[in-house]
């Protein structure tokens, strides 16, 4: 009997090509699963809006992730199909995105009339940080950051751009500068009423207007990371007892890309007992 051998070939083809797919299958299973576990185990609504690179990247090159109108849509929806009474947990991990996004999920947070809290594994910058402050606690780990809602214009920070004004007589500023300049003002004005709106559900006028203040003034750079203690010192609600639940949940969202950190994943006395057993 003759075994053609491109036969083989285009099999071992097939199985290359659906083994990414099996893998996501398995990770959303498992996903599914965990998350199953901690609803249940809190009795909450469990959101997640992780941003990775994408694993299904353009001619080869990752594709990165911010909120977007999509991540607010399917949060919102998740918000609707929600009971007044069940409490939302929601898992952040983002570098922030479009400020409509966010806000609207922020808004649809803080008129939740169950508890609200936000996990921040690792990082929830800009946007992140607006959804953040929507909660009545927000989790943080020991080490993870939130960062200032400065605006930006383009590819400028609101506040930078307001100084030209300050530096230099208006004759000698461009019409271009002016009108980024009137925009600047005006996004800096937006952005602070909003935060003092998402914030007046658990904070009084005078300090939910005194956090604007100090997120938006351009006191830090847009990227600054802001520690959990700092995060406590402007008033916020925030906790670090993170639950190890969401940190497993967060290995269930791994980085498509080359490995760049490696380490032996067990604590370092165990690695020494194992050591140790093998010199005996």
């Amino acid at each position: 009997m003759h075994f053609d051998p491109m036969i083989f070939f285009w099999i071992f083809l097939m199985i290359i090509a659906i083994q990414p797919i099996i893998r996501q299958r398995l990770l959303e299973n498992a996903r599914m699963k965990l998350i199953g576990e901690i609803e249940k185990q809190r009795g909450s609504r469990v959101i997640l809006l992780v941003h990775r690179q994408e694993t299904m990247s353009f001619l080869g090159f990752p594709i990165m992730r911010y909120i977007d109108i999509h991540d607010s849509e399917e949060v919102l929806r998740a918000i609707h199909l929600t009971d007044d009474d069940t409490p939302i947990d929601l898992v952040v991990h983002t570098p922030g995105g479009l400020a409509i996004a966010a806000t609207q999920i922020a808004r649809a947070l803080s008129r939740q009339k169950a508890k609200v809290t936000v996990f921040v594994p690792h990082y929830a910058m800009s946007g992140g940080t607006l959804i953040a402050l929507s909660a009545d606690e927000i989790v943080m780990c020991e080490h993870a950051v939130l960062g200032p809602l400065d605006p930006q214009i383009g590819q400028q920070p609101a506040v930078s751009v307001l100084s030209v004004l300050q530096k230099k007589p208006l004759s000698d500023i461009d019409d271009n500068t002016l009108i980024l300049a009137d925009q600047a003002e005006k996004a800096i004005r937006q952005m602070k009423q909003t935060i003092i709106e998402i914030l007046s559900h658990n904070q009084s006028s005078e300090k939910a207007e005194e956090i604007a203040e100090k997120l938006v003034s351009g006191k830090w750079t847009h990227d600054y990371p802001i520690s959990a203690e700092e995060a406590k010192e402007l008033g916020l609600p925030v906790s670090t007892e993170m639950p190890k639940e969401i940190m497993l949940l967060m290995n269930l969202y791994p980085q498509p890309v080359r490995q760049s950190v490696e380490y032996i994943p067990v604590r370092k006395s165990k690695v020494k007992a194992i050591f140790s057993r093998k010199q005996e």
